[in-house]
């Protein structure tokens, strides 16, 4: 395990994370959610690694370790450049291996606008309850006009999975953010937008991964980036009963063991 500070493409300062394993399968970047950070992915990276993938993950700028102002985005091309300086970095790092992304929630919604401003670059893209057209609504009670500056509570807590250690656990974790900014989500309404009106530039393999019961985060999203983005190598499951975050879920093992399979069939 490695860890540093690297500096993104503006020279803000990234926590990154690298678990390596000799004689790879492929590598995997893991992009994770909004308020959180890289450190609630470690059973997620435990499995990728005892199945053959090295894992980089990084902490969102304004997220865990990484620098910047708190939860905050001041244009919404700031969160995909950010994956693109680490994947760029994960793949100077790992010359000739197939290379692939793993996106939860806002992570998912990152990956997707990384994929669509960068197609080809990555060999495959596994997404969680990934935020690609907002059907659940989030936000969307603010007034359009409010300081880019301003904070709310995070309520995401109780709704993030059906396990409520799971949900003490987040609540109780000094990483994860309690506030999120009006800027944040001005940014994300601007980037579904443009998730919306440019399916077509999306065209890498994905597999699109959806908890029916996700209360943050609708199924739509998924059910309708899927049949909406131009990918030839595309795939859906919606999870019956899970919640959000369905590779936290009681059932976290069946998740991940088919996304490591599908991952194995590209790699």
């Amino acid at each position: 395990m490695k860890e540093r500070i690297f500096q993104s493409y503006d020279g803000t300062g990234l926590f990154v994370k690298k678990d390596e394993v000799m004689h790879n399968k492929a590598v995997v970047l893991i992009v994770h959610g909004l308020c959180e950070h890289l450190g609630r992915y470690d059973y997620l990276t435990e499995k990728l690694n005892s199945s053959g993938y090295s894992v980089y993950r990084f902490d969102h700028r304004g997220h865990g370790k990484s620098e910047g102002r708190r939860v905050f985005y001041g244009t919404y091309n700031e969160i995909f450049e950010d994956v693109n300086a680490v994947f760029d970095l994960m793949k100077s790092e790992n010359p000739g291996t197939r290379l692939f992304v793993v996106g939860h929630s806002m992570g998912g919604y990152a990956s997707a606008l990384f994929g669509s401003h960068y197609p080809g670059k990555a060999d495959g893209y596994v997404l969680s309850g990934a935020l690609t057209r907002n059907n659940a609504g989030a936000g969307s009670a603010l007034p359009p006009d409010l300081p880019a500056e301003t904070y709310f509570p995070n309520e995401l807590g109780a709704g993030v999975c059906s396990d409520p250690e799971v949900v003490a656990a987040y609540q109780k974790d000094p990483l994860v953010e309690k506030q999120i900014s009006a800027g944040l989500f001005y940014t994300i309404f601007k980037g579904i937008g443009y998730l919306k009106g440019n399916p077509g530039n999306f065209t890498d393999p994905v597999f699109l991964m959806h908890g029916c019961d996700d209360g943050l985060v609708s199924n739509s999203d998924s059910r309708e980036f899927f049949g909406e983005i131009a990918s030839k190598d595309k795939s859906l499951k919606i999870y019956s009963k899970l919640y959000h975050e369905i590779f936290n879920e009681v059932e976290k093992d069946e998740v991940i063991s088919e996304a490591i399979a599908w991952l194995d069939k590209r790699s």
